[in-house]
């Protein structure tokens, strides 16, 4: 009696998965578990979870019905991401799905056999992490939404918003692995859309306050909030800073427009993991990753804030305006 109570305590410590019991229940009565690596953390996340969700549920796999999920975040710590991929390696879950390049990289450190499922914000290919977009090779594939390669345009939309700006900041998380990348990118779009970029750089609270107070201090006009899991998850900060300093600011993601952001220009979140939670969905049902295809996205989304424009004193060209997918007022 005593060393089975033992074994339980052991069973419900093991890596700190209390889900185990769960998890080993649902093996047993053959119910599919799949994995879920994040290097952020649940409050920032609802959007990629809304659309895994839907996209699973569209292939008839429900959480709690017939599938479970185990959760494994980061808290943007990147360096705890190997142990929790290995961890739900152990676990032996039948696909994992790892948002963005940091998390995908560390599942696909822990396995060559468990399928990964992921949403790129790069081109996967440049990255090594499949062998072609059409036959990806190995265990794994996505979607692609171009996250990560936008800072170009970005900069055009924020100079047609306010074509007499000559300088617009760029923020970017020097611990993103892909940041000298994008910061030479948008670096060199600068003199093609006629504004001067300077780089702002910050991975932690402290040094999102301090970036602000650089750009008020240097007069800079705009900013461009680049694509990050540590930005994604400070949406809240990020938007008040923005409207307290009167900055206007561009984002990707259409989540800091809701919040109160002005303007955003990306993939959508949500249609990106409902994708991912098609093809999650569609390897559980027998079909491998090395034969699906990593999907490209066809849209790109921009969403304008009308109520933060005015707040701001600005007024949307009409030519932005007919561009818009959506405008909130």
């Amino acid at each position: 009696m005593a060393s089975h109570i033992g074994r339980r305590k052991f069973l419900a410590t093991l890596g700190g998965a209390a889900a185990w019991p769960l998890a080993a229940r649902a093996q047993q009565s053959a119910m599919p578990v799949i994995g879920y690596l994040n290097p952020g953390s649940p409050e920032s996340d609802a959007s990629r979870l809304t659309g895994l969700r839907r996209g699973l549920n569209e292939t008839g796999y429900v959480e709690g019905r017939n599938l479970v999920i185990e959760y494994r975040w980061a808290g943007n710590q990147a360096d705890r991401l190997p142990a929790l991929a290995t961890d739900l390696v152990k676990l032996r879950v039948a696909v994992i799905v790892s948002p963005g390049r940091v998390a995908t990289l560390a599942a696909k450190a822990a396995t060559t056999s468990i399928p990964i499922v992921t949403g790129f914000a790069n081109d996967p290919v440049q990255f090594g992490l499949v062998a072609t977009l059409n036959r990806p090779g190995g265990n794994l594939t996505g979607f692609n939404a171009f996250a990560g390669e936008l800072g170009a345009k970005a900069l055009a939309l924020l100079h047609e918003l306010m074509p007499s700006i000559a300088t617009i900041g760029f923020l970017e998380n020097p611990n993103n692995p892909v940041s000298e990348l994008r910061t030479r990118e948008v670096l060199a779009a600068g003199p093609a859309v006629g504004v001067k970029v300077q780089i702002l750089k910050a991975g932690t609270d402290r040094e999102i306050d301090a970036a602000f107070v650089s750009l008020v201090q240097a007069r800079t006009e705009a900013l461009l909030v680049g694509n990050d899991a540590f930005f994604n998850s400070r949406i809240e900060q990020l938007v008040v800073l923005a409207a307290r300093h009167a900055i206007p600011t561009m984002y990707t993601f259409r989540e800091f427009v809701v919040a109160g952001g002005l303007i955003s220009y990306g993939s959508s979140l949500i249609e990106t993991y409902r994708q991912v939670g098609l093809y999650t969905g569609r390897i559980l049902k027998g079909e491998k990753p090395a034969d699906l295809p990593v999907i490209q996205a066809t849209k790109l989304e921009l969403i304008i804030n009308l109520k933060t424009a005015k707040a701001l004193g600005l007024t949307i060209p009409d030519k932005l305006l007919a561009l818009a997918d959506e405008v909130i007022e």
